[in-house]
């Protein structure tokens, strides 16, 4: 019954959104305004970037360094910076990093942003708080907006992020990532296995469209 339901949804819901988020739109969560132009990530439609959010808002973030990895509209970023974090707001996505820009300005909200295919730019640190809304579906993406969608033909997007995760953390960082059901979780474990980590679920969140997880990404040779 879920499943003929997601599919019924998907098939109304999905063209309506794409319709939609073709033109650039507004949107406001607790007092930050986002411009949000159509090739980035929109928080507002998606429960992963919430479900995300509400987690790290119930985290210790005061003095933290703060890494968001990947940040589309940037909303996690400066949430956690208006906490008292110390931030640094990163995309492969040349449009986000712009509109990261210009919103962080508008905001008047101190972030740190880089534009960089995962750590390839970010300068050697390691943070206290890592938190990732990865592209996880497998496909090649083909334009800048593909980047928040999906991760390679084979998954490389994760290979790359296991293999370099090591040198941006310490013993006590606490690096989150948010998954869902759609994509090859069996996959994504055994590449962070195979790197050294495991992923735990900490939350687990169903809706009409999909099942969201928050996984902790511990290093396995602690």
């Amino acid at each position: 019954m879920r499943k003929t339901i997601k599919q019924l949804m998907t098939r109304l819901y999905k063209p309506l959104l794409v319709k939609y988020l073709s033109a650039t739109r507004l949107y406001t969560y607790k007092g930050i305004r986002l411009v949000i132009p159509p090739a980035v990530f929109h928080p507002g439609f998606f429960f992963s970037t919430r479900l995300l959010l509400r987690y790290i808002a119930s985290l210790p973030l005061k003095n933290k360094l703060f890494l968001e990895l990947g940040a589309g509209s940037g909303l996690i970023a400066m949430y956690a910076a208006r906490q008292g974090a110390s931030v640094t707001a990163t995309d492969i996505n040349g449009v986000a990093i712009h509109s990261l820009e210009m919103n962080a300005r508008s905001n008047r909200i101190p972030l740190t942003i880089i534009k960089s295919d995962l750590f390839t730019d970010i300068p050697q640190q390691r943070f206290d708080i890592i938190a990732i809304n990865p592209p996880y579906y497998k496909k090649q993406p083909q334009t800048a907006a593909d980047y928040a969608w999906f991760c390679g033909e084979q998954g490389e997007y994760f290979q790359q992020l296991f293999s370099g995760l090591h040198q941006y953390i310490h013993a006590n960082s606490v690096v989150l990532m948010v998954l869902c059901d759609g994509c090859d979780i069996e996959m994504i474990k055994q590449m962070a296995f195979d790197n050294g980590f495991q992923l735990n679920c900490v939350l687990e969140k169903k809706n009409w469209v999909e099942v969201n997880f928050i996984f902790k990404v511990n290093n396995d040779h602690k």
